[in-house]
């Protein structure tokens, strides 16, 4: 398959795309162990009907030609593997990343109207190298129910290697442009630039997600906005099941309620799509999970796996538009396909703890230990589900309440709630600070500064919420920043933070993650 200008891209070596001699590269193997941007979860369709197709026809000429010839590889874990957190057992944890992209391989735009009248996606100058799709998939050893998360884009976290918090989505374009004026000041110039300053921004990116996952990355797959679309033309048309009919100038999407079928076009759309959308970019997350769903789904139940030119339509897609670690041996991986496509898989979209603005952009706040005990809860089959835990005191007012500012927020749209809860504040001892209104959000935060610690868990408590340390508050600050849901304080006994427990089955309580789990190897109908 080629691009819209009608170019093959190079593949192979040490930059995912071509060695020192110029040869395209084979991935290799064997493994150690058993994506407000368009498509990424089809993207990763990509990367899992590949791996099924290898499978399927592996025994024959087929695998054996397309495995070993022109797969991009990348060894940007090379850097990461002795950082890992050790793992107790053989299960295998891959990150499948979505890269919005308008370029191809080497760097060029892709033609603005292919960009713009086919795809529906602005111009070929924006989207940057941002990763706005980032799924881990947990593979059980031996094999067993598999286990994806999705990473809110907008989760804000530090990025690794020092450069501070931002958005995560972010941490792939900060070291690629690093990497690139710093190789450009070497003479490097061209494809090459691109390549090299590329791999940096896949070790950046893989660096950042194991640091907040707290759990190692085994392989992982990358997918560019092409690879979307051509996924989507060879698989057309897609079922997916809409609630209610929506319709969006942004994104093109303008679909009826209920089950159809869609075009490469549309499926775009359908995947774009966040205006409109109660929870924007979190709904949206649960568009792709369903999507993918749907895509593994047609596959399976319409029989393309035996359809000759459907399958050599996939398997050029995956050397065009992904990059793989060059350790990943795919037909090993393949073996876990019937899970994928049995409804044997579950997606679920990591929770965040509330909103806010950083450096003048709409931002998700997090809190890393919880989000790192939910992926290892679920991760660590070898160890049993955790006991609920016995009762802690409450936070108590701190001694030096006095020294603690706090500036209240209101987001809830309740006239006169921010100065009422900061007068509540006032006369338990806390210095009052700024009262402010804030955009309208749903959860109620409380986030602090250093040596604030305490107050924050203690305010934390009255309004029924989980503290968070943020670096942007100011020190003996706490920022209460007030939702629309109701706030229960927490009662008597309670712990200033919520643990992480699983029940009798190792499944966790249905408040962990955000909206609910999408299973794979179906249709599933989504906001």
């Amino acid at each position: 398959m080629r691009d819209p200008r009608g170019n093959r891209e190079p593949r192979g070596g040490r930059y995912g795309h071509r060695g020192t001699d110029g040869r395209a590269r084979p991935a290799r193997g064997p493994a150690r162990g058993p994506a407000r941007s368009p498509g990424h979860a089809a993207r990763i369709g990509v990367c899992l009907a590949s791996a099924a197709v290898l499978a399927v026809a592996g025994t024959g000429w087929l695998a054996g030609h397309w495995i070993g010839d022109g797969l991009t590889t990348s060894r940007a874990l090379d850097a990461l593997r002795e950082k890992a957190p050790r793992k107790l057992d053989d299960s295998v944890n891959v990150l499948l990343i979505g890269l919005d992209s308008r370029k191809d391989m080497n760097g060029r735009d892709l033609p603005r109207e292919f960009v713009q009248e086919e795809l529906h996606a602005g111009s070929s100058g924006i989207g940057g190298y941002n990763t706005n799709t980032l799924i881990l998939m947990h593979i059980p050893a031996g094999g067993g129910r598999v286990t994806a998360f999705s990473i809110p884009r907008d989760d804000y976290v530090a990025v690794a290697g020092g450069r501070g918090e931002h958005k995560i989505k972010e941490a792939y374009g900060i070291a690629k442009a690093e990497a690139e004026d710093r190789l450009a000041a070497e003479g490097v110039r061209g494809a090459e630039l691109e390549h090299r300053s590329r791999e940096a921004g896949r070790e950046t990116t893989l660096a950042t997600v194991q640091d907040f996952l707290g759990v190692p990355i085994d392989h992982f797959a990358e997918v560019n906005l092409l690879g979307f679309y051509d996924i989507a033309k060879v698989l057309q048309p897609i079922p997916v099941c809409l609630r209610h009919a929506v319709r969006d100038h942004y994104s093109g999407a303008d679909f009826p309620a209920g089950r159809q079928e869609l075009d490469a076009r549309q499926s775009l759309a359908f995947v774009r799509q966040r205006h409109g959308l109660v929870n924007g970019d979190l709904d949206r997350t649960h568009r792709q999970q369903a999507f993918l769903s749907s895509v593994m789904h047609k596959l399976t139940s319409q029989g393309a796996w035996g359809d000759l030119d459907k399958l050599e339509g996939l398997l050029d897609v995956v050397k065009k538009d992904v990059v793989l670690d060059d350790q990943w041996d795919l037909l090993d991986f393949a073996q876990q396909v019937p899970n994928l496509t049995g409804g044997n898989a579950e997606f679920h979209t990591l929770p965040i703890a509330g909103f806010a603005n950083r450096k003048g952009e709409a931002v998700n706040l997090v809190d890393p230990e919880r989000i790192r005990g939910i992926v290892r809860a679920m991760t660590d089959h070898r160890r049993a589900p955790e006991p609920a835990p016995s009762a802690a005191p409450a936070p108590t007012l701190p001694a030096d309440a006095s020294s603690i500012t706090v500036e209240v927020r209101n987001a809830s749209g309740a006239p006169g709630a921010a100065a009422a809860e900061s007068r509540a504040l006032a006369a338990l001892g806390y210095t009052p600070g700024r009262i402010a209104n804030a955009p309208s959000a749903t959860a109620t935060t409380v986030t602090y500064g250093d040596r604030a610690d305490a107050a924050a868990r203690h305010i934390a408590a009255r309004l029924g919420t989980d503290p968070l340390r943020d670096s942007a508050v100011p020190a003996r600050h706490v920022v209460v920043t007030l939702g629309t849901a109701p706030r229960t304080p927490r009662p008597e006994g309670d712990t200033s933070a919520r643990p992480v427990v699983q029940d009798a089955n190792g499944r966790m309580p249905d408040d962990a993650f955000h909206g609910r789990a999408v299973r794979m190897g179906g249709v599933t109908c989504v906001d």
